[in-house]
């Protein structure tokens, strides 16, 4: 496994490819729902706070600072916030390395094909660049990405179009020749303000949910090279 923030002359370089692909992470790559769902309530417990019963959907795609002011409502104070949040993801790391987690299906298929035709990866998530490298290396060692964003590389989060444009701009390649592989409404969203086309799978919302994207699919095993390089060659309504 290796990554990088900006592609490299091989991946992007002079003669860069005509379209890529940039994945969302949780819920695209990787079935981590139930790991981030367990170390909020495990924050919960040492904190001694309470959560609401849809806090986790109601913060799909939102980073933690924003979830723990915004959404929980558990402090306004800066210092408070990045300690809750960085408590957080050490406890999502401590439940991926002892509990595991399963790939979304197709993943690890879809992923080497795109890599044999040299064709652009990028991820851009809104979580933390360690919960993504610890995966990789335990899951996904012979995958490179080129690009790597996440939420330390922007301040807004989707639907805010900021990582999409960001992976576009390293990856060297257009937006409007970029698909985006999300799994929310919120990511669809923030694919559609970057002016890029938006697969999404249905692994942890209800189709009728991502109405939104340019394709819907169940998971992973539905798209190959052919159908993504389709999907960027078609022009924007």
């Amino acid at each position: 496994m290796k990554s990088s923030g900006k592609a490299s002359r091989t991946a992007a370089g002079d003669q860069a490819s005509p379209w890529a692909v940039i994945f969302d992470w949780d819920g695209v790559i990787v079935e981590s729902s139930d790991a981030h769902q367990k170390s909020w309530e495990l924050l919960a417990a040492e904190e001694g706070r309470s959560l609401p019963p849809d806090h986790f959907q109601q913060g799909f795609g939102m980073k933690n600072p924003e979830i723990i002011r915004d959404l929980l409502k558990w402090t306004d104070n800066a210092i408070d916030i990045e300690r809750l949040s960085r408590r957080k993801e050490e406890l999502y790391r401590r439940i991926i390395r002892e509990q595991g987690l399963r790939l979304v299906p197709g993943a690890v298929h879809l992923l080497a094909e795109l890599q044999a035709k040299s064709v652009p990866m990028a991820i851009a998530s809104s979580t933390e660049r360690k919960n993504i490298t610890l995966i990789m290396r335990l899951y996904l060692p012979r995958i490179w990405f080129p690009v790597l964003v996440t939420a330390e590389d922007v301040k807004r989060s989707k639907p805010e179009p900021d990582v999409f444009l960001t992976a576009s701009h390293r990856l060297g390649v257009p937006p409007e020749s970029c698909v985006v592989v999300e799994d929310a409404p919120a990511g669809i969203a923030a694919a559609r303000r970057a002016g890029m086309k938006a697969v999404a799978v249905a692994t942890t919302r209800p189709a009728e949910m991502l109405a939104d994207a340019d394709m819907i699919v169940p998971d992973l095993t539905a798209l190959d090279t052919q159908v993504l390089a389709r999907l960027a060659s078609r022009a924007h309504p």
